[in-house]
């Protein structure tokens, strides 16, 4: 049988990443999007191409009656949970300064990004902990943070706050998680080139060349991907609750 992976957000940007790479793996792949997949063209076309065996759920990652709707058809379906991936994921929908964010924006971006987050790592969580062992765990999670966890942005102050709320949570499920078989990890991206980034592309190019990250190219979809299915793959089986990051080196400190 195989391993079973739940991607959320994965229609396009980093979370379509991971999915392709998943895909490679041999997955069997459950996404989690907001809208119909046909409005999703990118996504349809690695349909068409490569066919993988994937199920398509739609719902708002911070609602839990759509959580639970998630776990619900997975396990239905497939039994078990091998890897959860939590990709999904929101930007402010306006940048403005910490002394003008709103408790709107505030709550909109902490009930996806961290709250939803939480709460279906905490379904999922017990859906592995209840499932037999295989290939010596019961199972992996990967949060999917951001470099904005720890490097300060006043502009974006709810995504920051969001995204530090992500890393403690990977800290927290990793110690409670581990006596139970269960791996879980986080990966930080930096500056990747994605829906996300596309209304800022001019300033990271002048600031990427002008050495901003010591590997001076932007990050891609594929980068993260990668990066997955190393741990997805539980050959770092001595570790749980570490950051990756994926930022081509620009939490570097240098003089």
């Amino acid at each position: 049988m195989k391993k079973v992976a739940i991607v959320t957000g994965g229609t396009r940007g980093i979370g379509l990443g991971i999915v392709k790479e998943l895909a490679k793996e041999g997955y069997a792949l459950v996404v989690l999007g907001t809208r119909p997949p046909d409005t999703y063209q990118e996504f349809q076309a690695f349909l068409q191409e490569v066919k993988p065996e994937l199920l398509y759920v739609e719902g708002n990652l911070s609602l839990e009656a759509d959580r639970e709707k998630l776990v619900d058809k997975v396990l239905e379906k497939y039994g078990r949970i091998d890897l959860l991936v939590n990709n999904a994921g929101m930007a402010p929908v306006k940048r403005s300064d910490i002394l003008e964010v709103t408790e709107e924006n505030f709550d909109a971006l902490y009930a996806v990004n961290t709250k939803g987050t939480f709460f279906l790592s905490q379904r999922v969580a017990r859906a592995m902990v209840a499932q037999e062992p295989r290939e010596g765990r019961r199972g992996i999670l990967i949060n999917m943070s951001s470099v904005s966890a720890t490097v300060s942005s006043v502009n974006r102050a709810e995504y920051c706050i969001s995204k530090a709320g992500v890393s403690m949570m990977t800290t927290l499920f990793a110690d409670r998680l581990a006596d139970e078989g269960v791996l879980v990890y986080e990966i930080r991206p930096g500056i990747i080139r994605s829906d996300m980034t596309s209304t800022v592309t001019e300033k990271y190019d002048r600031l990427i060349a002008s050495g901003l990250t010591p590997i001076r190219r932007w990050g891609t979809p594929e980068d993260i991907g990668r990066a997955v299915s190393v741990l997805a793959s539980g050959s770092l089986s001595y570790t749980t609750g570490q950051v990756i990051h994926v930022d081509g080196g620009m939490t570097i400190q240098r003089l």
